[in-house]
């Protein structure tokens, strides 16, 4: 057994040589240690946690530092990422559930504080591949924490906060809006208090009194609306906890706002609910901050005082906050009941833009989660959102729904097909020549399926309708039009491009723009882009079919993270003379301080295209109704393993063979381009269809899958079992275009993938005005004219890709500007998307 003298115990029955260990008592006898390949044994991550960086003198490589909990398999160490290898976190290459070969290392002793230090990690190797420690273990939280003799009794080492001491809690992984960690409380108990409601004050009375001596007496009022969290984190700030959340609160006389500050958050936000009662004491009043959202609450009917807002503090009065036992809500105490303001599909035409109203539907479309930086001040931060349809039997359109983050992780991250989902206080956004759709603002909350329960909503007409209709439904037949993942763009970019439309919504940017910031993408980060130029080259490129896997056995495995898209694949040139193969596999990336410089080098590369054809599907299976209960989480986990790891096999078989190895390819190439290709500086190939570029059906089998598919990726590592073995279903093919930069110095591959049937999420709200699908008509549209229907079998209306082909010669040296969609999937992979085509007859100048 390993001597274990830098250990914080010894543990009984540990008999296999521990890598952490032998490295922690290595340190202890020098500052740095470098290890040899064979030296540096692979560890499994299985926790990876974010927090505002400590300032420091200086340039500030990051403004968020990471803390990275890794396993031998024998023990586990949380130790500190170097700031150097934080791109490895922004490009989800550093995962967890992976493996690591740590190969250069330190120990840093706090010296400001006593018994405090950790493991940096300075520089790594990540691995492609399945984890082989996590093969090995069974229980991951029931491995010992390694720590250095003499630190056995620091808090912070044992405890759910960061390594670097001045911080006191985590952010959420990819953003900054999600509770994160241990001290965020829920599901706390109402207390049943006695209360003495004798003495409290109406909301009006502190709207009059405010300007003049007053005291607080106590204030007895619901919860009306409430906000999702504001993390407001910066250098230099001393606040532990730099919370804040709105509540709209109500009483007999009106409504007025609450905040909640600080240290407060963590303890309440999650306890404090639309429909809560509270009784509220040492509070204080100040004037309310004009500049804030407000939701829309005509319908409640009572006067609103906007004049002042109530604070709770943790200090300077420290507020008392009681929570009120339901069963101790009295009539006689004369607050008002929860009001909303369901809207039917059928309606949504009619309401103004930027109105507010609540909707329930059936969830039938759930695309994948992405990101979008925001413009505000202060350290960089991320909002994170998806798309969703829903139903709700009132029209033949779905409600197109764009849901950002609002604080509630758990139920954002298992919105799936076949689930009743609730949002409130969504904004209309109407749109010209297409379907209104709904975006989320900062009072919206979302539920789903599992979290209806006690909801005040369920007993309103519109959901009790909406209930009865969904009882008239065969779960089989809605599953025909379910979908997960994959991309999805919504509202289509309009019918002219104009110059105000490139400065204020899509950025006309240069070629060597689109070079940095392909570069610059971070992990699910979504970008739109125009640029100018003339196609250069098409190419059609089919799908290969695969056979169906065989099914699996039930057997433990490693990871549910691990990336077939990763994979070396052969792809046809663009030149006819000049076929050339991808050599450089993405996965192999040495992951140390010099591989951001790689992965830029790889984004660079002249007359080969990269290219993944990982379009693996799954096949449809009978479904119900998706609920999140616990004991319906345990045996989801219990019946699905990484059948999701599965999936990646499906993509693999799709990666060995290149169906247009020959000269024979649909393609179609500017007589020119063989000449200009010999004069282009560089050729931007990030331009490939991933695997994760194409939605796949629902089934329930299969629903944890999925949701981890289309979700980011996880801050801890959680074991899953296999399910059955999944097919493929295959998307039929896409076109691979090559765009010449308008001055001819920089090329750039992308993809375009037609709306070939009005069953695909894209075609909903799509504009569908007469085309004759030539190549440029159906690059302009974004579908082929007109939509097969798959419930009348007309697909063989289609135009093929021979025909359509056929008519590329209009695109010889012709100005046009592509609006593309730019998102980084993770690793290497960078999905570039075509978007739409402008002729110069589409372009405004003014």
């Amino acid at each position: 057994m390993e001597d274990n003298s830098s250990s914080s115990s010894v543990v009984s029955g540990v008999t296999q040589a521990s890598f952490l260990q032998k490295t922690l008592e290595r340190l202890s006898s020098t500052q740095n240690l470098k290890l040899k390949t064979e030296e540096a044994g692979p560890v499994a991550v299985i926790a990876l946690q974010r927090y505002l960086s400590e300032q420091t003198e200086g340039q500030q490589l990051d403004s968020y530092s990471y803390d990275v909990t890794v396993t031998d398999g024998v023990w586990r160490a949380k130790c500190f990422l170097h700031p150097s290898l934080n791109h490895l976190v922004h490009s989800n290459s550093l995962k967890t559930g992976s493996d690591i070969s740590i190969t250069q290392c330190s120990f840093v002793y706090n010296e400001r504080r006593l018994g405090h230090g950790y493991i940096c990690i300075e520089q790594l190797r990540c691995a492609a591949k399945r984890s082989a420690v996590l093969a090995r273990v069974n229980t991951v939280s029931s491995l010992p924490m390694l720590v250095k003799q003499g630190m056995e009794r620091s808090v912070v080492l044992q405890s759910d906060v960061p390594l670097q001491v001045s911080r006191k809690h985590y952010l959420s992984l990819w953003n900054n809006d999600d509770p994160e960690g241990d001290i965020w409380m829920s599901g706390s108990p109402s207390a049943d208090t006695v209360l003495d409601v004798s003495k409290v004050t109406l909301l009006s009375s502190l709207d009059s009194s405010f300007k003049n001596t007053w005291k607080p007496l106590p204030l007895l009022v619901k919860i009306i609306h409430k906000s999702r969290l504001r993390y407001y984190g910066k250098f230099g700030l001393k606040i532990d906890y730099p919370y804040q959340a709105y509540f709209e609160v109500a009483d007999q006389s009106g409504t007025m706002s609450l905040v909640l500050w600080n240290e407060l958050c963590p303890e309440f936000y999650q306890r404090l609910n639309v429909g809560t009662v509270l009784y509220l004491q040492n509070y204080t009043l100040k004037q309310s901050y004009s500049n804030r959202s407000r939701p829309q609450m005509d319908h409640h009917r009572m006067k609103t005082f906007n004049s002042v807002e109530i604070c709770l503090n943790p200090r300077n009065p420290a507020s008392v906050i009681t929570v009120v036992s339901p069963k101790s809500i009295l009539p006689q105490w004369g607050l008002p009941d929860i009001s909303y303001q369901f809207t039917a599909r059928s309606e949504l035409e009619k309401l103004a833009n930027n109105s507010a109203c609540d909707i329930i539907g059936l969830v039938t479309f759930v695309g994948r989660v992405e990101r979008v930086k925001s413009k505000g001040k202060g350290p960089e931060k991320y909002w994170t959102y998806r798309w969703v349809h829903a139903v709700d039997g009132t029209s033949d359109h779905p409600f197109i729904l764009e849901l950002f983050s609002t604080s509630q992780a758990e139920i954002f991250s298992h919105i799936c097909p076949m689930t009743y989902l609730v949002c409130t206080q969504m904004r209309v956004c109407h749109v010209e020549g297409s379907l209104p759709y709904l975006t989320s603002s900062c009072e919206t909350e979302t539920f789903i399926t599992g979290y209806h329960k006690g909801q005040p909503y369920v007993n309103d007409p519109r959901v009790k309708s909406f209930i009865q209709w969904t009882k008239t439904l065969k779960d089989n037949v809605v599953l025909q039009k379910t979908a997960v993942g994959g991309y999805y763009r919504y509202p289509r970019p309009p019918a002219m491009f104009t110059q105000s439309m490139a400065d204020a919504q899509v950025p006309l940017v240069a070629a060597a723009d689109l070079k940095r910031e392909l570069e610059t993408l971070q992990y699910r980060e979504h970008k739109k882009l125009a640029i100018q130029g003339q196609i250069a080259v098409v190419q059609y490129m089919e799908t290969p079919k695969t056979p169906e896997p065989q099914g699996l056995k039930d057997k433990e495995v490693p990871s549910a993270s691990t990336d077939v898209c990763d994979q070396t694949v052969t792809y046809p040139s663009h030149s006819s003379t000049a076929k050339q193969t991808l050599v450089e596999s993405s996965t192999s990336h040495c992951t140390d301080s010099s591989s951001e410089s790689r992965r830029k080098r790889r984004i660079q590369m002249s007359k080969t295209t990269q290219s993944s054809l990982n379009c693996g599907n799954i096949p449809a299976k009978r479904n119900a109704g998706c609920k999140n209960t616990d004991e319906g989480e345990e045996q989801a986990e219990e019946e699905s393993n990484s059948a999701f790891e599965e999936v990646q096999q499906v993509g693999l078989s799709l990666e060995g063979e290149n169906p247009h190895s020959d000269s024979n390819d649909l393609s179609w190439e500017s007589s020119s381009w063989a000449k200009q290709q010999q004069e282009v500086s560089e050729h931007l190939c990030q331009g490939g269809l991933w695997q994760d570029s194409i939605c796949r059906r629902f089934t329930l089998d299969e629903k944890n899958v999925l949701l981890q598919w289309s979700n980011l990726q996880p801050t801890r590592w959680t074991p899953l079992r296999t399910a059955d073995a999944l097919s493929p279903l295959l998307c039929p093919g896409y076109y691979h275009v090559t765009i010449l930069g308008i001055n001819k110095q920089i090329a750039v591959d992308a993809v375009y993938i037609p709306v070939v049937s009005s069953s695909e999420p894209q075609a909903v709200g799509l504009p569908q005005d007469p085309h004759g699908n030539t190549m440029l008509s159906c690059l302009s549209s974004g579908f082929l004219c007109p939509l097969s229907n798959t419930a009348n079998n007309s697909e063989e209306t289609l135009s093929s890709p021979e025909e359509i082909l056929a008519t590329a010669s209009e695109l010889e040296d012709t100005h046009v500007v592509c609006i593309l969609d730019l998102c980084h999937l993770g690793g290497d992979k960078v999905e570039v998307m075509i978007s739409k085509v402008y002729r110069l007859t589409e372009v405004s100048l003014d």
